[in-house]
């Protein structure tokens, strides 16, 4: 009885994919062999929605000692490019996983084209010289039939000398296409007579050059290329789902024993003020409406690395939200808090004064530096300590001094304490304005007997503001990241053209002070800003200028502006 209920508790944590896995494995389905795939189409960076679909063909694989492979479905020489191939690598090992194989749809395309050729001598395909408005006519609606072509009862010779032509680049692009003959009354519209080869003679492939004038649709060549492979779990987002008869019904007519793959579908991602469309993408890219596919503001997986999220955060995300049937849209404050959670335990903590005002102590000795001692991460104490320089004159935020402040002000403001973070105790004693009436130093007296580990050092005071000291702070340039939209779904939006989408406060840069440790800091390499927020090292940086990316700001400050 009690293995049962752990049976069943081991049940429920899983997802309803690696259920049915865990079904095929105790049929002894493919001889108890698993082989997932991968088949992003190299027409584009990859964006955090195939992190979820990467997860998932390489965790099911990884979980049942099985194999994922890498396949590029490059099947439309127009749109791919080997700077993508390139990318959708480094991703992918990003991420943390590893491929079996590396393997290519244009692997097949003589295969495909012999598979093709088989279909029209068994009256399965026929070639079609109408235009793809007239196709999409004559299909019909879900409660209409379709009406045949005039080209459907073609002669088997006739359609292999047409496609021969079609394949010898003897046929402009848009003249003819391949269809498969299967039944223009199906309720399925997939199977009304769907094109199987269409002409491209104006592109050369990023593989093949000009070697094929015919390409196959996604249609016949995804489930051939799985077949081909000996894939036994085909997984994809639940667009496929009305596709899969058709998946189906082409391995059908070349199967030749009783293996199949299985297509199961699951989820896509969709997260607020983010758009995951690849056409959307490009256009922000090729109109300059961002800098480039791994602009910090993108969904794109460099950006997100560009911006300072981590391969764990990631994971973390995707394992929060999980794999459902149903489609939705999850709120991107769950992929920050993501974020958050990871650095909070990863991230030394630095300073930086982002809104400088002098602060000047008046009592300190002239001239006299001394080095204090800070925790790198109170998280986390093994992470060790680090020294910092303190001085007479140092910055702190302009936000941190208030000439009149209100009741419930903890920070600097004239006749109260405060306490500077890992240094001492200080009283203000007054201000400085110019002419503008803008405060330009702020004075304060230290008390030498409160530093870290001295006997006044616990003295309660409710304030602890961060700094720097100006003699020896580095000048850094900080880019403060928001979100990239102001509508919460963009992809959903019909009214408005993309650019009226954009956030105008989405990118800001400062000029800010920062502690000199940062000097040595490392390109992608994580901080957090105390008091401020989280911030990597963008790979624009060199020692003569450093630049920092914000990753997330500490708290979530849209969840109130929202309430607002």
């Amino acid at each position: 009885m009690v293995e049962n209920i752990k049976e069943e508790e081991a049940k429920k944590s899983l997802n309803f994919i690696e259920v049915l896995v865990e079904e095929d494995l105790k049929e002894g389905k493919n001889g108890d062999r698993i082989q997932t795939r991968f088949p992003p189409e190299p027409n584009g960076y990859l964006h955090i929605g195939h992190a979820k679909a990467i997860c998932m063909d390489f965790g099911i694989a990884q979980n049942y000692g099985g194999t994922c492979n890498l396949r590029f479905d490059d099947t439309n020489p127009v749109k791919e490019d080997v700077e993508y191939v390139d990318s959708i690598k480094q991703d992918i090992q990003w991420l943390g996983f590893q491929w079996g194989n590396i393997y290519y749809a244009s692997d097949y395309f003589q295969q495909l084209w012999d598979l093709a050729v088989r279909l029209i001598k068994e009256g399965k395909a026929y070639v079609d010289e109408q235009s793809a408005e007239e196709v999409a006519r004559q299909k019909g609606t879900p409660t209409v039939p379709g009406t045949n072509s005039p080209y459907r009862d073609r002669p088997v010779e006739e359609n292999l000398r047409l496609f021969e032509k079609m394949s010898a680049g003897e046929v402009a692009e848009g003249a003819m296409t391949l269809r498969s003959k299967i039944d223009m009354a199906s309720p399925n519209m997939h199977f009304r007579d769907p094109i199987m080869y269409r002409i491209i003679t104006s592109h050369p492939h990023h593989r093949t050059g000009y070697d094929w004038k015919v390409y196959p649709m996604y249609d016949f060549a995804h489930g051939q290329s799985d077949y081909f492979e000996g894939v036994t779990h085909s997984l994809c987002t639940l667009e496929f789902e009305v596709h899969r008869p058709l998946y189906n019904w082409y391995i059908e007519q070349f199967a030749t024993d009783n293996y199949a793959p299985r297509q199961i579908e699951f989820n896509r991602l969709n997260i607020t003020y983010m758009v995951m469309s690849k056409r959307k993408m490009l256009r922000l890219v090729q109109e300059g409406l961002v800098n480039g596919w791994d602009d910090p503001r993108m969904s794109t997986l460099s950006g997100l690395r560009r911006r300072g999220y981590t391969p764990a955060s990631i994971h973390k995300f995707i394992s929060k939200i999980g794999y459902t049937k149903f489609d939705g849209m999850i709120d991107i404050s769950l992929l920050e808090h993501s974020i958050r959670e990871d650095l909070n335990e990863k991230a030394i903590r630095v300073s930086a004064v982002l809104d400088p005002v002098k602060l000047i102590i008046t009592n300190y000795p002239e001239g006299q530096v001394e080095m204090l001692e800070t925790v790198n991460n109170p998280e986390d104490l093994s992470m060790g300590a680090r020294e910092i320089p303190f001085s007479k004159e140092l910055y702190i935020e302009r936000e941190d001094f208030m000439e009149d402040a209100p009741k419930k002000y903890f920070r600097m403001t004239p006749g109260q304490e405060v306490r500077l973070k890992s240094a001492y105790i200080v009283k203000c004693t007054g201000f400085k304005k110019d002419e503008a009436g803008n405060i330009v130093e702020v004075y304060a007296e230290y008390d030498p007997q409160t530093k870290s580990g001295m006997s006044e050092s616990n003295r309660k005071v409710k304030g602890t503001i961060h700094w720097v000291t100006t003699q020896h702070a580095i000048t850094a340039e900080v880019r403060l990241y928001d979100r990239l939209f102001n509508v919460e779904n963009p992809g959903d939006e019909k009214e408005k053209d993309l650019p009226e989408l954009l956030n105008p406060n989405s990118l800001k840069i400062i000029t800010a002070y920062v502690e000199p440790w940062l000097k040595d800091a490392k390109a992608l390499q994580n901080f957090q800003f105390q008091r401020i927020g989280y911030f990597n090292v963008d790979p624009d940086s060199t020692a003569e200028k450093p630049v920092f990316n914000r990753t997330v700001a500490l708290k979530d400050s849209w969840a109130k502006e929202a309430k607002r």
